[in-house]
């Protein structure tokens, strides 16, 4: 989704709200950004049905709480991490019990890539880098996705990984920021290493993040 029409939606939100029609602005919020707060749930959880349960979780978890939301962030990044939450605690309620399924499910599926396409963006690369991404810890994956899938700023991903108690000033907000680019480059580092140990590309070939 463009940023233009991201902006639209959320004001179609926060109309709705402000009329006090939580109800229609869940459903618009859902018609909008549901794929994608599927497809968190899915790299949390890498169960489709396990994600399904947690989508319907998360979205009576709207309707409850919407009311109250404070507007001090976008709808979105607020969404983000009452996803984020859900999915993490029915991770821990169902881990040992759940047969584990690939989170390929839940992406959109790759076109074959033209034969002059860089080995790295090849699908079955691409593939390989995903069951990489699924060796780093559910916090990790989640740092990666937001920045990297769905292009968050580091202040949206700081406030989305923030705990729902948590009230950050602004300086605080900007320190979580910065915090979260550093772990961002350890990850990467950690990642380029895993890719070198899997024979992905050589110490001499760029690395795809």
């Amino acid at each position: 989704m463009d940023p233009s029409a991201r902006q639209a939606l959320e004001q179609r939100i926060r109309e709705c709200c402000q009329r006090g029609d939580t109800e229609q602005a869940v459903k618009i919020a859902l018609e909008g950004h549901g794929p994608e707060f599927l497809r968190l749930l899915g790299s949390i959880l890498h169960d489709r049905e396990l994600a399904r349960d947690a989508y319907g979780a998360f979205s009576e978890r709207l309707l409850l709480d919407l009311p109250d939301f404070r507007w001090e962030c976008s709808f979105r990044t607020w969404a983000y991490q009452v996803a984020r939450h859900i999915g993490y605690r029915m991770a821990a309620s169902s881990a040992g019990r759940e047969e584990p399924v690939s989170h390929g499910a839940f992406q959109k599926e790759v076109q074959p890539e033209r034969s002059q396409t860089s080995p790295w963006l090849q699908t079955t690369v691409k593939a390989r880098f995903r069951a990489l991404r699924e060796q780093l810890t559910p916090h990790e994956q989640t740092i990666l996705m937001l920045r990297l899938d769905r292009r968050m700023s580091w202040l949206d991903v700081a406030r989305t990984l923030a705990t729902p108690d948590e009230q950050l000033s602004p300086v605080d907000l900007n320190r979580r920021a910065a915090v979260l680019r550093q772990q961002f480059q350890r990850i990467k580092d950690r990642l380029r290493e895993l890719a070198r140990e899997a024979e992905l590309f050589s110490s001499q070939t760029p690395a795809p993040f």
